[in-house]
């Protein structure tokens, strides 16, 4: 029997665990940061907070303290939100052994250093050139109420050790959940990221009363600068026509589970960003945050990314949506065979 640690009990990780404990070969700890989530789980089966109406198996054992969470694991799965990834690998570090596979299915960049996820956690643990440290990349389309539930859902796990990959390709998968293996980290993790700041774009239209032909063009431009972003950093084209791109792409953009999306909504219709995040409750809306790193990078880069900096601007400038959307429509004429190498 396998055992599995699994740090972070919001919705995703919370699906995830209901995913491995209910495969009935893992024993699986979840840490929670709140002490509500864990007497819930322990007394009900269920994560009323973040997934409520979701039975978590008897195999999966809720817990506050990292220190018990890690004891004896093989696996550690991070899905905590990306602000808070590096604080928490730096308190686990003393509890974490080189033996140990580490997974992250975190969506996002560390605004202070523009570090995807899996970089983030190399460094926390020591040199990013220590080889003892295995690590995988973990996205896809998947909300996680659908996951939870057992629908039919297809993610993409990336590492640069193939045989990393391959263990948790056979530890994750079950009969709701296909897990594809990669090698390109750099395009899973900033695919599964930046889609993140599109998706809020994607709400803006609909809070706005703008119809598909609107959406259906930002998911296509949205789709070519992210991967114009992608391949500037060393990740490849192909992985942005898969289920960390396109696929997670559509998804957050159209679903209405997405938290990005309905951030995007309330801002079309009026509302400030603080006035959003107030009413979530607790649950993290990953491409407020992403969006500054996503900036950063592109300049870094020498990316330019017209989509993206408009929501910087809204999202941190206050800038009115109407504006920036007849600034991206009355931009310089272009030609759509450099899709992927100018904007």
């Amino acid at each position: 029997m396998s055992r599995i640690a699994v740090i972070g009990a919001g919705a995703w990780g919370t699906a995830l665990a209901i995913v491995l404990g209910r495969k009935g070969t893992h024993r699986v700890n979840l840490w929670a940061h709140e002490k509500e989530v864990c007497e819930s789980i322990s007394s009900r089966r269920v994560n009323e907070m973040f997934l409520a109406g979701h039975e978590i198996p008897g195999t999966v054992s809720a817990t506050q303290s990292l220190g018990d969470a890690l004891a004896d694991a093989e696996i550690v799965l991070s899905v905590m939100p990306s602000q808070h990834c590096r604080r928490l690998f730096e308190k686990m570090r003393h509890s974490l052994r080189p033996e140990m596979l580490f997974v992250s299915a975190t969506k996002g960049l560390e605004e202070s250093t523009l570090l995807r996820m899996t970089e983030v956690i190399g460094s926390a643990l020591g040199s990013q050139q220590d080889t003892r440290w295995r690590v995988v990349a973990l996205s896809g389309p998947s909300f996680a109420k659908e996951v939870a539930r057992g629908d039919p859902t297809a993610v993409a796990v990336a590492s640069n050790d193939p045989s990393a990959c391959e263990i948790v390709q056979r530890e994750f998968s079950d009969p709701g959940l296909r897990v594809y293996t990669n090698d390109d980290v750099v395009g899973v993790e900033l695919g599964g990221a930046l889609k993140n700041t599109i998706a809020i774009a994607a709400g803006i239209c609909d809070g706005l009363g703008l119809g598909h032909n609107s959406v259906a063009a930002l998911i296509t431009r949205g789709l070519a600068e992210i991967t114009r972003l992608v391949i500037a950093c060393g990740g490849k084209q192909e992985t942005m026509s898969g289920l960390a791109g396109l696929g997670d792409l559509v998804l957050t953009c159209t679903g209405g589970l997405s938290r990005n999306r309905s951030v995007g909504v309330e801002l079309g219709r009026g509302r400030s960003l603080p006035e959003i995040i107030a009413g979530m409750h607790g649950m993290v809306a990953e491409g407020v945050f992403t969006t500054q790193a996503a900036v950063g990078l592109a300049r870094e880069r020498g990316v330019e990314m017209p989509i993206t900096e408009q929501m910087h601007a809204i999202l941190n400038k206050g800038k009115s949506p109407r504006d920036a959307i007849h600034e991206l429509m009355t931009r310089s004429a272009k030609s759509e065979t450099h899709l992927y190498t100018k904007p």
